[in-house]
């Protein structure tokens, strides 16, 4: 048997210490590599690409998915600044002004009605009611100012619809 406190003894333990710290050591390096595949197959499945294979794959997905989502946002762009337009040209502000036009003891049955839209521009009706007849005027306004001479209450009707129908400021 050979004596351990030799210097081939000595050469002997110490191989067999390092033997066992690498022992340890790829044990615990294979424990570490277990966890980082079951990691790596719960990121990209069962199929057989590698890491490098799947992230392109993602890579070219985000960009379609990106195009898709720049050209839907163009078309939805262009809708509302169709619908917008369409807007503009909707009645924004009424207003209805009742009046006797005669000056009889009839009430107030004449009446004058201004429909504008966002550019106060629109027309104006007016219903003139006497006992006997009745007349319906169209006036055409552009802008806040009738194309025609307005009377007071259809200028009365422009007024109001502008300020909100009632008297109070219209809100935006």
């Amino acid at each position: 048997m050979h004596d351990l406190s030799s210097t081939a003894g000595i050469v002997a333990v110490a191989a067999g210490a390092v033997a066992v710290v690498a022992l340890l050591l790829s044990a615990v390096l294979a424990i570490k590599l277990r966890r980082v595949r079951a990691d790596q197959r719960a990121v990209l499945g069962d199929a057989s690409q590698d890491l490098v294979a799947h992230a392109a794959g993602l890579r070219g997905q985000f960009e379609a998915l990106n195009g898709y989502v720049q050209d839907l946002a163009a078309r939805l762009d262009e809708r509302v600044q169709r619908t917008e337009r369409r807007l503009d040209g909707a009645v924004a502000y009424r207003s209805l002004v009742r009046y006797d036009a005669y000056g009889e003891m009839s009430g107030r049955q004449s009446t004058s009605i201004a429909l504008l839209d966002s550019n106060r521009s629109g027309l104006v009706l007016s219903s003139i009611h006497h006992r006997e007849h009745a007349r319906l005027y169209a006036k055409q306004v552009h802008e806040g100012v009738g194309e025609l001479e307005l009377s007071p209450e259809e200028n009365e009707a422009i007024r109001l619809a502008l300020e909100g129908g009632d008297g109070r400021p219209a809100s935006s």
